[in-house]
């Protein structure tokens, strides 16, 4: 089976690297801690998938909202598979602020937005690689 990334998810987000069969993405805006898991699957429902795959995508989801409590120290976590746009499946974790750009409203469709500067970008990286979350090519 070969793995391909849609090119939504391609264009709105940062690859930081693969974490048990999946491909973790940092999303592009910074107003918040959005990564986004997704599993190497044809499959676009999680009721679909293998049922070990099932709880390696749940451990796998645990272990990158540790890390964003831990790093990020959110108010709350957002945890979500939605699929109306791209179908491929996709896990969104999202860390929330009671004092974030749109809280407490969902963050899809919201059109304010800030950059990562590349040192954050490299900062998040190292550490995702230093807690043993990702593997990486570089």
């Amino acid at each position: 089976m070969s793995f391909e990334l849609h090119p939504q998810l391609n264009a709105d987000c940062f690859e930081m690297g693969i974490v048990n069969n999946c491909t973790l993405l940092l999303h592009q805006n910074a107003l918040v801690p959005w990564f986004i898991l997704v599993p190497h699957t044809q499959q676009t429902e999680i009721f679909k998938i293998e049922s070990e795959q099932q709880f390696q995508l749940q451990q796998t989801i645990n272990q990158i909202a540790e890390f964003i409590d831990a790093h990020f120290k959110p108010d709350k976590l957002n945890i979500a598979t939605i699929g109306n746009i791209v179908a491929q499946l996709h896990v969104h974790i999202i860390g929330r602020y009671k004092h974030d750009f749109c809280w407490p409203q969902p963050v899809w469709g919201q059109t304010d937005a800030r950059k990562y500067s590349p040192q954050i970008l490299h900062t998040i990286k190292q550490s995702l690689i230093q807690k043993n979350i990702i593997l990486t090519n570089d």
